[in-house]
Order: structure tokens, then sequence, then C-alpha cells
């Protein structure tokens, strides 16, 4: 029997990881394992966490250090890494287990829906699903699934500040296509519905733009913290 690893990076999450770890309860007890990789965070996110995972460790900030350190420390052969923010699907242990099967090399993600109260966010979800199919690139919030041995085949997540989920997906897509599947993981739309829409549209999709061209994935990232 494969096991699986929950590895979710946080920073500051203390607001919302009670919710986000409670409803990985049942997979727990189906012999899933959590770990919450803490990034540094200054409010209660590790009291919070502690009581509702297998393990909380801390890593340097940086979502890529975060969770390599937690795929290191994890048990599990499969690997799933899951924002702080974001619910997984009824049985997603079992669908992911499924989809990867005995294959000792293979990776894939999940549809999202983005939660809130924008018109456009279902919209944009469709997009970000469609995009996904046909480019072979997964989002951090698309709930990334990989085996162990593939992840390292891969070299785990670049040490980059920004765009590690793309840079990671490339990686893996030239081993093989990724499996999609459509149950959609619920990630929250507070960024969006914070900046603006619009804004962090456009946004996105510059600084998409820019890392294709090469720039300098922490330049970018201070972008994205400005918003």
């Amino acid at each position: 029997m494969r096991r699986l690893s929950v590895i979710i990076p946080a920073l500051n999450e203390a607001a919302g990881i009670g919710t986000t770890l409670a409803a990985l309860a049942q997979m727990r007890e189906r012999g899933a394992e959590v770990i919450v990789v803490d990034g540094g965070s200054s409010d209660d996110t590790i009291a919070r966490a502690q009581p509702l995972a297998d393990r909380v460790l801390a890593a340097p900030r940086g979502r890529a250090a975060q969770m390599n350190a937690g795929a290191a420390a994890a048990t599990g052969d499969v690997l799933l890494f899951l924002h702080a923010d974001s619910r997984l699907p009824a049985d997603a242990d079992r669908l992911i287990l499924a989809a990867v099967g005995a294959a000792a090399e293979t990776w894939g993600r999940f549809d999202v829906a983005i939660e809130g109260r924008h018109p456009l966010l279902p919209v944009i979800a469709w997009f970000m699903n469609r995009r996904s199919r046909l480019t072979g690139i997964a989002t951090g919030d698309q709930g990334l699934f990989v085996t162990r041995a593939l992840f390292a085949a891969a070299g785990g997540y670049p040490p980059i500040a920004l765009m590690e989920d793309v840079a990671l997906s490339q990686a893996l897509r030239a081993r093989g296509a990724p499996r999609c599947l459509r149950e959609r993981i619920v990630t929250s739309g507070r960024r969006w519905e914070r900046h603006g829409v619009w804004r962090t549209m456009a946004l996105m999709w510059r600084l998409r733009w820019a890392y294709w061209r090469g720039a300098d994935p922490a330049l970018l990232a201070r972008r994205y913290e400005r918003g």
C-alpha cells in the first residue's frame, strides 16, 4: 500500500490553518501523513497547527524551501503539496492514489475553484484549468501531487522566490504528462478580492510573461508582494 504525505507551507496562517488541517482528519485516519512547514510566522500558526498535524517543521521563508523541507521529512512515497488556504475535494487521497496507481514516476494535479464573491472568479478558474490541460503546467493552487521517485529525479522545487511551481512542472512534464483530475480543490480568492480581480489578473499575466522571458524570480517576487 502506498502512503500519501500532504505538505503544507505556511506563513502567518493562524486565522485559517486550523480549518485547513481539520478537513484532513479523515485522510489522516486512513493513513495519510500531514506535515506543516512554517516559514517564520509571527502569529499563532505553529501552535494551532501542532494538534492537527503529524509534524510541524520550521524552514527558511519561501514556498520552495518550505516544500522541499517537508518533502525531505515525509515518509510517504506519494507527495501532495497543498496551500494553507486551500481545501481538497472529498476522498482526495483515494483519488490521488488511484491516479498514480503502481507507476514509479508520475504526477498530476486537481482542477481548481476560487472561493469568493466576485462573478469573474469562476471564469478565471476555468481558464486556469484549461490552460493547465493545454500546457501541462500546474500552479500551486491546483494541489500538485507527485511520486517521491519522480520528485527526486526532477530535483525537487528549484530554490527560486517565485514561479517555483511552474519550474517544477516543466521538469516533471519533461518526464511525462500530468494526470489532470477534474475534481476541484477550492482555494481562497482573498488576494484577488483584496487587490482587485482585474488588477491581480493583469499582474499575474505580466509576471508569467516576464518569467518566460528570463526575468529574475527574486525581482518578480518583489513585484508580486507589492501587488
